[in-house]
């Protein structure tokens, strides 16, 4: 029997009692607060959009601050406390909560909710991360563009308390896991911008005095992505023409043959589909993103397409201009125009240079990039697959360790 067996069977032998929240705490809405509260020092604040990029489970840092005027009127939170998000684009993102470990008093603002309580405070929010809270909180959940889960609603959601003995050896056994992870992303980390450091000198022809250049609209025929109507259900029923769109590249990488949606061949205009090897490169929303698309495609209105004109099928890799579209994203990012959205100087766009060397250059390079490339991001070797390895044991022991038996 190990440990964690031996203490549920000492402190909590006839199963443990799941309560509301209502029930062990206190829950403090927060009020609203703008971005532009932030100043460079002052209090301490989360905002609860950090929380869902920027927290997993517990922080003792804040990331932004506000002045004092604006921090008598937010909600306060004191060390223990959870601050725990109440809207989200997605049902994943809302209820998310992240534990505040600092030593002193901050606070946060509109659409989080403070949770004061006697419980451990990693405890709680270890298990707001389990498929069981994910039930329970959908629940009571409303809305469709925005996930809502309310102050009122949120004081119902139900959680296994056990004694605090048994919440704080389950903390210290995640809490190991979670040490060990950080340690992979880290190392990882180091080696993504060592792979992007030589990868930029690899990439950088601007001393090569014997390299030429051509603007992008030399080498490429550009076209504009689009959707489809969604009124046509004929356009997305049965399709067989592969339809790109970001989630194809947050699902599946920047290579790639098959996506994620399709459409049917008349929905394409005039019957033209972008042609296989063409780049996609993302003009407006998530500027910079891109992809080398293998296959005939389309995508849709985010994506520029970059088809490469016959006369240089014999001395361009698009390998080596998929590469070079790191360059050309960090280019992008740079030089936007704003209307009512971010989207990329198309003029400059088009007089974007890229470097020709020869054939045989290209291709050493893009080998060089490739496996280096391997080493970094292929989820089937090395650290990413360490860290993919770790992480599903992880939730496999966290769900496990926060599974209990209910009282009868």
């Amino acid at each position: 029997m190990n440990r964690i067996e031996r203490l549920i069977s000492k402190y909590c032998p006839d199963g443990v009692e799941s309560q509301p929240l209502s029930k062990i705490g206190e829950l403090v809405r927060g009020n609203g607060m703008p971005k532009t509260d932030f100043v460079e020092s002052g209090v301490g604040c989360i905002h609860y959009g950090q929380i869902y990029t920027q927290f997993e489970t517990w922080t003792k840092e804040t990331i932004t601050c506000v002045s004092e005027e604006t921090a008598q009127k937010l909600a306060k939170v004191n060390p223990g406390d959870l601050i725990i998000t109440n809207t989200s684009e997605d049902i994943e993102g809302v209820c998310k909560a992240v534990a505040w470990l600092g030593n002193s008093q901050i606070v946060t603002g509109g659409h989080a909710t403070v949770f004061k309580h006697s419980q451990d405070p990693k405890y709680i929010s270890y298990y707001t991360q389990t498929p069981t809270f994910f039930i329970e909180k959908r629940k009571f959940a409303t809305g469709t563009k925005v996930i809502d889960v309310s102050a009122k609603n949120l004081a119902k959601i139900k959680i296994p308390i056990p004694p605090l003995v048994v919440q704080r050896e389950i903390v210290a056994i995640l809490d190991t896991f979670a040490e060990l992870e950080a340690e992979l992303e880290a190392e990882l980390e180091a080696r993504q911008r060592q792979y992007e450091y030589y990868r930029d000198k690899l990439l950088n022809f601007d001393t090569y005095s014997d390299v030429g250049f051509k603007s992008l609209e030399e080498l490429f025929v550009t076209r504009n992505g689009y959707t489809p109507a969604k009124s046509n259900l004929t356009y997305w029923e049965n399709g067989t023409v592969p339809w790109f769109r970001m989630d194809d590249i947050r699902a599946n990488g920047r290579i790639l043959g098959e996506s994620l949606q399709k459409v049917s061949i008349e929905a394409v205009k005039g019957g033209r589909i972008f042609p296989a090897n063409s780049i996609i490169v993302a003009t407006s929303a998530t500027i910079g993103e891109h992809a080398l698309i293998t296959v005939p495609h389309l995508s849709n209105q985010r994506f520029t397409s970059l088809s490469l004109r016959s006369e240089f099928t014999n001395i361009i890799d698009m390998k080596f201009v998929f590469y070079y579209c790191f360059i050309l994203a960090d280019w992008c990012r740079k030089n936007t125009t704003t209307s009512s959205f971010s989207s990329v100087d198309m003029n400059g766009f088009k007089r974007f240079l890229f470097p020709i060397p020869p054939l045989e250059v290209q291709q050493k390079i893009v080998s060089i990039l490739d496996n280096f490339n391997t080493l970094v991001n292929d989820l089937s070797i090395g650290l990413p697959a360490e860290i993919k390895a770790h992480r599903q044991q992880y939730e496999y022991y966290r769900d496990k360790l926060l599974t209990f038996e209910e009282t009868t």
